[in-house]
């Protein structure tokens, strides 16, 4: 007994010591693909400023030229290269125009905060202690939104103040393994991103039937997109189904949901609204809709999300092409019942 007890200690020792080993090995790989990625967003943004400053007398010339060279780079390398997210590398190189300055310990998701604070004293301010103190983006996110610098410079004893913060950021620190997942970095390296899907065989199966269902309304649907990621500048999610209406000329958006609607749906799905208005929609376009299906054991609850302001646009036009609040439930129940039974089939034939 007493041997196996000291054969049980080894092994969590070697384990906790290789454990350690990998992780290590992991944060450094990271590390060393985030600073190159930096570097090369920080080229780009050189190249792009260097060219603006060419003698070019129009004043659109830098939107033009962001535009084409966005359109040319999503083409050959993906998603990381959209308009905003150039303007972001032109705006990376004006405020560090010394690459030695750049500091390695911060991700590009570091970086994008960082470009929102305007006063300089403070944002070296943040670099600095984001850099000592190993913020993650979520923390630097917090100091920066919570107005730490100023109110370390208002505060005549700053330790209160200091102790408050730290306390605070040490709440949302992040594990390794989410930066090792960090799809900026797995958009560098042109990998794809393997989003976790959270439907069950079931749900999924309703996504693909709601999918096929509103294509062959013939009311002007054109699939974008399944689990489409889109961000905001700490975190991503994953919009179940996009389409786009050609005769609405809108973007149409839908989330299914597993259990009981809360207002955190609703407000989910405003944000979608707001980031969708905010990067997707073109000019000519109307207010994006989002729609949210909430599939409940005992009941089916079918939800049009509309902002202030959108609701006569949507009650005069939007009506006419887009299926029903009733539509939507009526299909999806039909459809839960038909998966209902496949499933009994199956199980009986299991048995059998």
């Amino acid at each position: 007994m007493q041997k196996h007890v000291k054969s049980s200690k080894a092994v969590a020792s070697i384990y906790s010591r290789i454990r350690e080993i990998l992780e290590t090995a992991r944060s450094s790989a990271y590390r060393a693909v985030n600073f190159a990625m930096v570097q090369a967003y920080w080229h780009i943004g050189s190249v792009i400023v260097e060219e603006e400053q060419q003698g070019k007398k129009k004043a659109d010339y830098g939107t033009k030229l962001i535009n084409e060279l966005s359109l040319k780079l999503s083409k050959d390398f993906g998603s990381g290269f959209s308009a905003q997210s150039l303007w972001n590398m032109r705006q990376f190189y004006l405020y560090f125009p010394i690459l030695s300055a750049v500091r390695r310990e911060l991700s590009w998701t570091h970086y994008k905060i960082l470009l929102r604070v305007d006063k300089q004293n403070a944002r070296d301010f943040y670099l600095e202690e984001c850099a000592k103190s190993n913020w993650s983006t979520r923390q630097l996110e917090r100091q920066v939104y919570s107005f730490y610098y100023e109110r370390l410079l208002a505060s005549k004893n700053r330790l209160p103040v200091k102790r408050e913060a730290d306390k605070r950021a040490k709440q949302l620190k992040s594990a390794p393994e989410e930066q090792i997942k960090d799809p900026y970095v797995l958009e560098f390296l042109g990998l794809q991103e393997m989003p976790h899907l959270r439907e069950s065989q079931i749900e999924q199966a309703l996504v693909d039937h709601l999918q096929k269902f509103l294509l062959e309304l013939g009311r002007g649907f054109s699939f974008v997109a399944r689990q489409m990621r889109i961000s905001t500048e700490t975190q991503h999610f994953y919009v179940d189904l996009v389409f786009y209406n050609y005769l609405l000329k809108c973007f149409v958006i839908i989330d299914l949901k597993t259990g009981k609607l809360t207002h955190q749906d609703i407000g989910q799905m405003d944000m979608y609204f707001r980031i969708f208005e905010d990067k997707m929609k073109q000019p000519g376009d109307n207010p994006t809709i989002g729609i949210i299906l909430c599939t409940e054991k005992d009941e089916t609850i079918v939800k049009y999300s509309i902002l202030k302001g959108n609701k006569k646009l949507f009650a005069s036009k939007y009506k006419l092409y887009l299926p029903t609040e009733k539509e939507l439930k009526e299909e999806l129940e039909r459809e839960k019942r038909m998966l209902g039974m496949e499933l009994k089939l199956l199980k009986s034939k299991g048995k059998k």
